[in-house]
């Protein structure tokens, strides 16, 4: 994810949605801070998990964070449409120009989508357009290579439609495979990847 604009123009407001380590928000507060993006500024950090260790993160960068669990909403008898009517409520609020899906690991319906229509939604996949849409691509990638079925894997993002992993490429990076990888290797150059 790569922003440049004149310095003259404002910075604008991003919110950024996580599900676990947050080592892709990391790498969007350092591109900030080091000037690789230097028209955007982390509004706000959401997880929708207390063991993000992303809000860690978050708070380190003292960005502000919040946490909002599905369970939460399930747990008083709400439905999942629900919470997704109620995120994108909490979002608008805050009036970003961006959101960036950096490892959030749930899907957001049709609810969610259509009360976010007119922000912006990009998603980091650690995949090729077309290939290995939902969770476990990185697992799903190294085994197709294992059996000779793809040559290379690689990471993309896109902008966020309904239909998984699908919506229309902004950027995308092919990552090289190597007949010695274990996954553990593979999967360190597709983070490496994801990074940039």
């Amino acid at each position: 994810l790569k922003m440049t604009t004149n310095k003259t123009e404002e910075k604008k407001p991003i919110v950024v949605m996580i599900s676990g380590s947050g080592s892709n928000l990391q790498a969007i507060i350092d591109a900030i801070q080091s000037q690789v993006i230097s028209n955007g500024y982390i509004q706000q950090v959401i997880a929708n998990k207390q063991e993000a260790y992303g809000l860690v993160r978050a708070q380190q960068a003292n960005i502000p964070s919040l946490c909002f669990t599905l369970k939460s909403f399930t747990q008083q008898g709400k439905t999942r449409h629900e919470y997704d009517e109620a995120l994108a409520r909490i979002i608008l609020e805050l009036k970003p120009e961006l959101i960036v899906l950096a490892g959030w690991m749930h899907i957001l319906s049709s609810s969610f989508l259509n009360n976010i229509a007119n922000i912006p939604i990009i998603n980091l996949h650690p995949a090729l357009p077309g290939h290995f849409p939902g969770k476990g691509a990185i697992e799903l990638a190294y085994e197709a290579y294992k059996q000779g079925k793809i040559k290379s894997s690689g990471v993309m993002i896109h902008k966020v439609i309904p239909e998984i992993d699908a919506g229309d490429v902004v950027v995308s990076m092919e990552v090289e495979m190597k007949d010695d990888d274990t996954l553990s290797l593979f999967e360190e150059r597709m983070h490496a990847a994801e990074h940039k």
